[in-house]
């Protein structure tokens, strides 16, 4: 599955969000997703939302996902945002 297909199951489940998605081998990906969807909630059940809009594909197409799941406040106050790296 490509990154970029995986960033759009990703969008469609967070509207208006800020995604990217970076894999080396189509299997193994990093996400890095901004949404508003994300205030007050923590890692784990942010995780969770990010699992379930990708529903079966993970543990199947998808076979590893890194996720770095921000709200918009929690983005600002960091650096400069960057590709999601792998590893």
């Amino acid at each position: 599955m490509h990154p970029t297909q995986v960033a759009e199951l990703i969008r469609a489940a967070f509207p208006g969000a800020d995604v990217l998605v970076a894999s080396d081998d189509q299997t193994h990906y990093a996400a890095r997703i901004v949404s508003e969807s994300f205030a007050g909630l923590r890692g784990v059940a942010r995780h969770q939302l990010v699992y379930r809009a990708l529903g079966e594909r993970v543990g199947r197409e998808i076979h590893a996902l890194s996720i770095e799941a921000l709200t918009p406040g929690e983005a600002a106050g960091r650096s400069a945002p960057r590709e999601p790296r792998l590893g």
